[in-house]
């Protein structure tokens, strides 16, 4: 989906992963994955510029699999001067534990860049630790 390079666009992007998602995924770890999405989409509304057009592009993909899905978040965008990292904040800080949060709830997380921009994503694997309702009775 493609959403708006304005706040608002986060919004949009949480409320769509909810909307699809809300019947594939436990509760829990549809959580998590509305949270890094939050901070991905919001990091290249502050951080980068937009694609052309003023937007910025999301996307979802489930791969099933025997311990259950497999999902990658991805967010593109025009770039920055500068890459996501994470940074060390104060306990005082207003900002910058973002990707702290994605690397705490993501299984991996990455950036790709091209001519035309950066793709920051994060990958989640079912795990029955991360997300105890994954597991199924056999």
């Amino acid at each position: 989906m493609v959403v708006p390079h304005h706040p608002a666009g986060a919004r949009l992007a949480r409320h769509r992963l909810a909307d699809d998602l809300a019947d594939v995924v436990p509760p829990t770890l549809l959580a998590d994955l509305i949270a890094v999405l939050a901070e991905l989409v919001g990091n290249s509304i502050r951080h980068a510029r937009p694609l052309p057009g003023g937007v910025v592009r999301v996307a979802w993909q489930l791969r099933p699999s025997a311990e259950g899905p497999r999902i990658q978040l991805r967010v593109t965008d025009g770039g920055a001067s500068t890459g996501p990292r994470i940074r060390t904040v104060g306990l005082d800080a207003a900002d910058g534990r973002g990707l702290h949060i994605v690397a705490g709830l993501a299984t991996r997380w990455g950036i790709e860049r091209d001519g035309m921009g950066q793709r920051v994503w994060a990958e989640f694997d079912p795990t029955p630790m991360a997300h105890p309702d994954l597991v199924t009775a056999g």
